[in-house]
Order: structure tokens, then sequence, then C-alpha cells
């Protein structure tokens, strides 16, 4: 029977016994790709970067500081205001009498003094002519000295009374620009404490506030032999870019340096000052400033920021050797530079790093590597202007 199939059958029955005495074995998975590249060695261009927010600077807040009712406001939510221009008006009659009964207060006790002192003189001139008792001109000069107290005491309140009804005038304290009104007029104001009517900012010139790390900044510090201090003396150049702008078109000053580092950021805060005289700059805006390094190396090795990893032995790249194994390799860095960050100690240049696929490479296993042109693969730095 077997011998009558055809014989293409026949071939194909042979073939399946063959293959049902062959083992299932197993076939290890091919090493996983990544992208390495050499480091990158280029010109620094001698600036620190940071980020920060920009901050007006001055904001002040204005208070009713008298109670009464707020009678008039005299300004536009968000208008720009000049120093000195009428804000609030504050009911202002119980004031002006108070002011009048001061003034009244006044008048009577320099008339009290004066009389006093007319009557001091004449008993006075009477007890040396033997006509006038000692008592009488001691009596006349305790009246003159207690009328010349209640003079300064009314002069007090006279005062007082005019300061109170200067406050039911809100000036603005300089030029900027007013937020929206707080209280609306009719309302009763001062009445438990302080109210805020207002918040008045000036906006030129326009603070840009952002921190360095420790690192780098005793790195700095010791290349340049400076204190904190003597940075913020010396007025070094800044300049700043917003989050929609490739280069940094501000110009200002570093003038703050903060007086301890924060504990637990390790950062130390940092102040430059920015003209904006346009008022385009607003504050709380994302911004972008650099400053001058000092004594600044020529060139170094850099690698894309990315590529960088850090655990509790610190910063570290991924390398692959010359036998596709994976090493992790222990770097010092430097500063950041765009997307790239300089590499001070770790690396000579000739090592392939692991510039994509980290999660893929384990230390000690093989991979395989795709090699990638520097220059045209890694990220470069933002463009400069």
């Amino acid at each position: 029977m077997l011998f009558n199939l055809p014989g293409w059958v026949l071939a194909l029955l042979f073939l399946s016994l063959a293959a049902c005495d062959n083992k299932n074995q197993y076939v290890p998975p091919p090493p996983p790709e990544v992208k390495v590249a050499h480091p990158i060695r280029q010109q620094l261009d001698g600036f620190l970067e940071f980020t920060g927010n920009t901050q007006a600077i001055y904001n002040v807040q204005l208070y009713a500081r008298v109670q009464g009712n707020l009678e008039k406001v005299l300004f536009a939510d968000g208008d720009w205001v000049k120093k000195g221009q009428l804000l609030f008006v504050i009911e202002q009659s119980q004031y002006l009498a108070r002011l009048q009964q001061a003034q009244a207060q006044l008048d009577q006790v320099k008339a009290q003094l004066d009389h006093a002192i007319t009557e001091y003189n004449r008993f006075n001139d009477l007890m040396e002519k033997h006509a006038a008792a000692q008592t009488d001109v001691e009596s006349w000069k305790f009246q003159m000295e207690s009328a010349k107290a209640s003079l300064k005491a009314a002069e007090a309140a006279k005062n007082l009374a005019q300061l109170d009804l200067s406050y039911t005038e809100v000036t603005a304290p300089f030029d900027g620009r007013i937020d929206r009104r707080l209280i609306d007029p009719g309302n009763l104001v001062g009445q438990s404490g302080n109210t805020v009517l207002a918040m008045i900012s000036q906006f030129d010139p326009m603070y840009a506030y952002f921190t360095i790390n420790e690192m780098e900044l005793l790195r700095n510090l010791r290349n340049a032999g400076l204190s904190p201090s003597d940075v913020q003396k010396m007025k070094i150049t800044a300049e700043m870019s917003l989050a929609n702008e490739d280069s940094y078109p501000h110009r200002g000053l570093l003038d703050f340096t903060g007086v301890s580092v924060t504990s637990t950021t390790g950062t130390l805060l940092l102040r430059a000052i920015f003209k904006n005289e346009d008022h385009k700059i607003l504050p709380g805006l994302y911004c972008r400033v650099r400053i001058p390094i000092p004594n600044a190396q020529k060139s170094a090795l850099f690698v894309p920021e990315t590529a960088l990893g850090f655990d509790q032995q610190g910063n570290y790249l991924l390398l692959v050797d010359s036998h596709n194994k994976v090493e992790r390799r222990g770097v010092k860095t430097g500063i950041q530079q765009g997307d790239l960050r300089v590499i001070e100690q770790g690396l000579t240049g000739d090592e392939w790093v692991v510039v994509s696929g980290q999660f893929r490479a384990i230390p000690g296993a093989e991979v395989k590597p795709l090699r990638a042109n520097p220059a045209t693969e890694a990220p470069q730095k933002k463009s400069q202007p």
C-alpha cells in the first residue's frame, strides 16, 4: 500500500518523520542595539547657564491705614500709574473734624501759655518791689511750665490728626503698574486691621532670580580666587533670554549673591538686574541666564546631557569596549552648555559613550553598538547671539 503512493507524498512523509527526530534547541536573542558616539571636544563658550524666573523689582501692597468708607477709586484695573498719583480716597469728614478739634485745642493751649507767661512776668516784677508773695510767683511759674507741656501735647495731637487725614488719600509710591482693586467703593475699610486695597509693581528694571549648585559654585570660586561677596561687588555682566527667544538679547548685571547655601537643595541664590523700559518682561516668567566664567578653559570634552546617569556613587556614563561589552565609568562633570555637559575627569576622548538606549545597556552585558557621528548625532549647544 505504501509503495503505491505518489513519490512526492512519500518524500514529504519521510521529511516529516526526520523532523520529529530533531530536538528543539534554545537560540539566544541577539544583543540589544544601542547608539554610541565619541565625546565631543570643542571650545567652551565661556559662560555659565542657569534657569530662573523674573520678578518685579518692587511689589507693594496698598493698605487702608485708617477706618472709613472707601469713597473713590481713581484708576482702572491694570493701569500704569505715576509716583504720587492719587489712587483711592477714604471718607475724610471725620478726620477733617478731628483736625479742626486738634487745632482748636492747640489755640486754646497757646492762649493759656501766653496768659501764664504774662502773669509770671508781672508777679515777678511785683515780688522784686515787695508787692507780691513768692508763692504767687511760683504758682504762675508752674502754670507757665504746665502750659508749655500742654502745647507740645496739643501740637502732637494736631500732627497725628493731619497724618490720619493724609492716610485717607492713597497714592502710588512709585511708577509702575497697579493690579485690580480688591475693594469696591462704598465698603468699610480699616475696620479690623489694615485692609489691602490693591497691589502695585515696578517693572523697570526687572530682576531675574536663579540658583547655582554648590559644586559649580566652589569650582568657579576656586578658579577665580574670589568669594561670593567679591563677585557681587564686581558687577559681572549677565545676559537673559525668555522662553520664546533663542539668543540672549537682554543685557544686565549680576547684583546679588545669597549669604548662605540652602542645605536642603545645596544651591546658592543669585540675582541679576535687567532694563525693561518697554515693559515686555513680565514678573514670573521662565528665563535662561548666562554669566561669564572667570578663567575659563579653552576647550573641553562634552557629552550629551541625556547620556549622563546618577546613582549612589555619583555621576557615570555607560561605555562600550572593543568586545562590545558595557562598562560603567564614573565621571566628574562640569558646566552645562546648551544640551551638552562638560566632563572634567573620567574620559580621554577615545571612548564610545552610549548616547541612546541606556536602559538596554547593562554593565557587563554584550550589546550591538550603532556608531554615530558625534558632530551630527549628539545634541549641539544652542546658538549664541
